[in-house]
């Protein structure tokens, strides 16, 4: 049994399992209305609609998840555990507990998990739960709503090493992949977000000789992938 959980596990990558030691594979699905959840701070609090889509009724497990980079709790979930019958949608708030008014959008992260109840009574069952994690950004009170904050990026390369500093009070996100051209030569991102204040370095493979501009995929505050974006990349010396 174990040896088929970790191959399962294996194949969906990112996908929660939950194993109830049972024969017929049985999917469970929490379907939140939005790909993004976000807060702003003049209202207190935000909320989102989850549907169960299984054919039976599940407990909704929603938890928030603090980034390493950013560890501070700024907001609890309720309710944490909620069952939500077959085809039935369940209201998701989160409220603040801000200590000081923020000073920049923070990026928090939030699951939400469906736990099948057992069915399928004298024969042996799996169930299979699917964890959707969603990014959730506190917007601060009287900050402009920008749609497109990955145009304040600053892209540098010294040498082989590639930065990205985001000086604004934006969360940025974008994929993992950039492209350095004209010659469209690719570098890796450690991670899909840039943080206020923060910078991120990573290493060029191959010659950079003539390199101008960085071509990336943001996402914007919503959640969606839009056209590629080139910025301009300054050369310093090594």
């Amino acid at each position: 049994m174990s040896f088929l959980f970790n191959t399962v596990a294996a194949l969906l990558g990112g996908v929660s399992l939950s194993l109830l030691l049972h024969g017929n594979v049985l999917a469970d699905g929490m379907e939140p209305e939005t790909s993004v959840v976000i807060l702003y701070e003049e209202n207190g609090e935000a909320t989102i609609n989850v549907k169960n889509t299984d054919a039976g009724p599940a407990l909704l497990h929603s938890v928030i998840q603090n980034l390493a980079e950013d560890p501070e709790p700024l907001l609890i979930v309720t309710p944490p555990i909620a069952r939500v019958e077959p085809g039935e949608t369940q209201l998701v708030r989160f409220i603040a507990t801000l200590k000081e008014p923020l000073k920049t959008q923070r990026l928090k992260r939030v699951t939400f998990e469906g736990i099948p109840q057992a069915r399928a009574e004298g024969r042996a069952t799996i169930g299979i739960t699917i964890r959707q994690d969603l990014p959730l950004i506190l917007h601060p009170q009287g900050l402009p709503r920008l749609e497109e904050p990955w145009k304040l990026l600053k892209w540098t390369l010294q040498g082989n090493r590639l930065a990205v500093q985001n000086d604004s009070a934006y969360v940025v996100r974008l994929g993992l992949q950039v492209q350095l051209l004209p010659a469209k030569r690719p570098a890796i991102l450690s991670r899909t977000y840039v943080l206020p204040g923060e910078t991120l370095w990573t290493t060029v493979e191959g010659n950079v000789a003539g390199v101008n501009a960085v071509e990336i995929q943001p996402a914007t505050v919503y959640g969606y992938s839009t056209s590629v974006y080139q910025a301009p990349v300054v050369v310093e010396a090594g």
